[in-house]
C-alpha cells in the first residue's frame, strides 16, 4: 500500500481506501467479534498491544476504530504509546497536544480530540513526557478512562509492545480487555508466551489474538485473523 492520502487520511487505513478488500472485511469481522465478545458484559475500553515492535498494533487500532464508527458506534481511539506515537500519522493530523496534556494539565477531552470522520474521535499522544509509565499508572489516567467509557460506545487504546516496556501491562490492567496483535511470520513463540504471561500477571483479560501478515493464497493482500482466547 502506498503512503499517500485519501481525503486527508493515510492509505494505511485500508478500511477507507479499500473498503471492499479482504483486509477491510477482516476488520469488520473483528468488529463483530467485539460486539459478541461478552453479551452480558461487553468490553468498552479495549487495549491493543503486541508481543514486539512493528507487528501492526497501531494499524489495527486505527482500522478497527474506523470499522466501529462505520457501524454507527461512537468510538474514541487513544494513542497511549507516549514513547513512539504513530496514530496521528495514520489520520494525517498534528500531534501538538494530546493525552499528555489531559493528564498533566487537566485539559478537557473535548478540547483535545480530533474528529477525522463521523462518530470517530482521536486523541493523539501529545508531547513526549519524562515519565510515561507513571502517567499511565496515575489516578488521573484512571479518571480519563472512566470519563471516556461514559461518553463513548468503544474506546480503543493503542499501547507500546508489552514485552518492551511496562506501559501496556499498566493500561491493560485498567481496560475491559486486551487484543494482542501478532505477526504470523515474525513473532517468536517464546516472545508471544512472555507477552501472555506479562498480561496475565497484572490481571488483564486477553480477549483474543489478532494474526497480522498471514500468508494467503487467494490474493496479494495482507490477511488478518482473529482468535478468541479460551476457544
Amino acid at each position: 500500500m502506498s503512503s499517500g492520502k485519501h481525503g486527508g487520511l493515510s492509505d494505511t487505513l485500508v478500511t477507507v481506501v479499500d473498503p471492499t478488500g479482504p483486509a477491510s472485511e477482516a476488520y469488520r469481522m473483528m468488529r463483530t467479534n467485539l460486539f459478541y465478545a461478552s453479551v452480558d458484559d461487553p468490553p468498552k475500553v479495549v487495549v491493543l498491544t503486541s508481543a514486539g515492535p512493528r507487528e501492526g498494533k497501531s494499524t489495527t487500532a486505527a482500522n478497527l476504530g474506523v470499522a466501529l464508527s462505520e457501524a454507527g458506534k461512537n468510538t474514541l481511539v487513544v494513542d497511549c504509546d507516549l514513547r513512539k506515537p504513530t496514530l496521528h500519522n495514520y489520520f494525517e493530523t498534528r500531534n501538538m497536544t494530546g493525552l499528555v496534556d489531559i493528564l498533566t494539565m487537566r485539559r478537557k477531552l473535548e478540547d483535545i480530540w480530533h474528529e477525522p470522520m463521523l462518530k470517530l474521535k482521536l486523541i493523539t499522544a501529545g508531547p513526549p513526557p519524562l515519565n510515561p509509565a507513571e502517567l499511565l499508572g496515575s489516578q488521573r489516567f484512571g479518571e480519563f478512562l472512566e470519563e471516556s467509557r461514559r461518553k463513548f460506545d468503544y474506546v480503543l487504546v493503542d499501547t507500546p509492545p508489552v514485552t518492551v516496556v511496562a506501559d501496556a501491562a499498566i493500561v491493560g490492567a485498567l481496560g475491559d480487555g486486551v487484543l494482542l496483535v501478532v505477526d504470523a511470520q515474525g513473532t517468536r513463540k517464546n516472545t508471544l508466551r512472555q507477552a501472555m504471561r506479562d498480561l496475565e500477571g497484572v490481571g488483564a483479560k486477553v480477549l483474543g489474538t489478532i494474526l497480522n501478515n498471514v500468508a494467503s493464497s487467494k490474493d496479494e493482500y495482507t490477511a488478518y485473523g482473529y482468535t478468541r482466547t479460551g476457544e
